[in-house]
């Protein structure tokens, strides 16, 4: 850790220069997950003609690389720099809720860049902010990825100890940040099926569990890539619980939501991801949803 700290120390305009070195061997060396990549983009976007998906691919790739230097730069970035470059263009919107001692849900996808979404919404949004993770295998990559995103406060909660962290956290006010849509790839992992890109999709269904739970308000916090280095957030509400439990209601519009924004900025989101695995691919029954 002490060595990529002492690297992380670099200025960005240096590490972009380490990017660009990324970007040509994870596209045209190693070619990391590029047949996923094309084969994800053709089937999100089947009229889109080959020239396009490629330029998109290329674009991906660049947005990939930034990412890795980015987030390693979270190790030491201060706050007036990760202030500058991430701009929340409506706050006030969650300051409505939490100065009325009213706790709030936001969901945010795979969209370059969530790890500067989370710490910078640490330092600039108007509650202590929670964000479920998902643990990783390896203890370093564990331990480098806490590292940075609670550098600025976020507090940490394993997503298998919502339940018991919410209930000891319940009088606090809080913005509870969850990145929701990658593969449920668990057999107990509670899911819905819903339209997305052109596919049957499988999500999480426990936002909306945990929204009817809390009986919290739900945002999408839809980031944008302005420059290098630069992004913007708009929260943009979804709704109110209680959501019934025999429906997708807030998954639906969350996935809308997420698409909405691939559409009008596609090279923006995780296309490495196997998002449309085909195991576990059911719906949860009703029975189930009961909170």
């Amino acid at each position: 850790m002490f060595v990529l700290r002492l690297i992380s120390r670099l200025p960005l305009s240096v590490l972009y220069f380490v990017s660009d070195f990324l970007f040509f061997i994870s596209c045209y060396v190693v070619r990391y997950r590029k047949q996923l990549v094309i084969r994800n983009l053709h089937k999100a976007f089947p009229d889109k003609p080959k020239a396009e998906i490629r330029k998109i691919t290329r674009e991906f790739y660049r947005n990939l690389s930034d990412y890795v230097v980015e987030t390693l730069k979270l190790l030491t970035i201060n706050r007036d720099e990760l202030t500058q470059r991430v701009i929340f263009t409506n706050p006030e919107v969650l300051a409505a809720h939490t100065s009325q001692q009213q706790s709030v849900l936001v969901l945010a996808s795979h969209t370059f860049n969530w790890e500067w979404l989370l710490a910078a919404g640490s330092v600039q949004l108007p509650a202590q902010l929670d964000f479920v993770y998902q643990a990783q295998r390896s203890r370093f990559a564990n331990q480098f990825s806490l590292a940075g995103r609670c550098r600025f406060g976020a507090y940490p909660i394993e997503r298998f100890q919502v339940g018991r962290e919410n209930l000891s956290r319940k009088n606090l006010i809080r913005i509870v940040a969850i990145v929701a849509d990658q593969y449920p790839g668990l057999q107990r992992d509670k899911k819905i099926i819903t339209s997305f890109l052109h596919q049957d999709t499988a999500f999480f269904l426990a936002p909306q569990i945990l929204a009817n739970t809390t009986g919290f308000p739900v945002y999408y916090a839809r980031v944008r890539k302005t420059g290098r280095g630069y992004y913007s957030v708009e929260f943009q509400f979804l709704g109110n619980p209680p959501f019934s439990n025999d429906s997708d209601t807030l998954i639906h519009r969350y996935a809308a939501a997420i698409e909405r924004s691939i559409h009008q900025r596609p090279a923006e989101w995780l296309w490495s991801h196997n998002r449309w695995k085909k195991r576990h691919l059911t719906t949860t029954s009703a029975a189930h949803l009961r909170v």
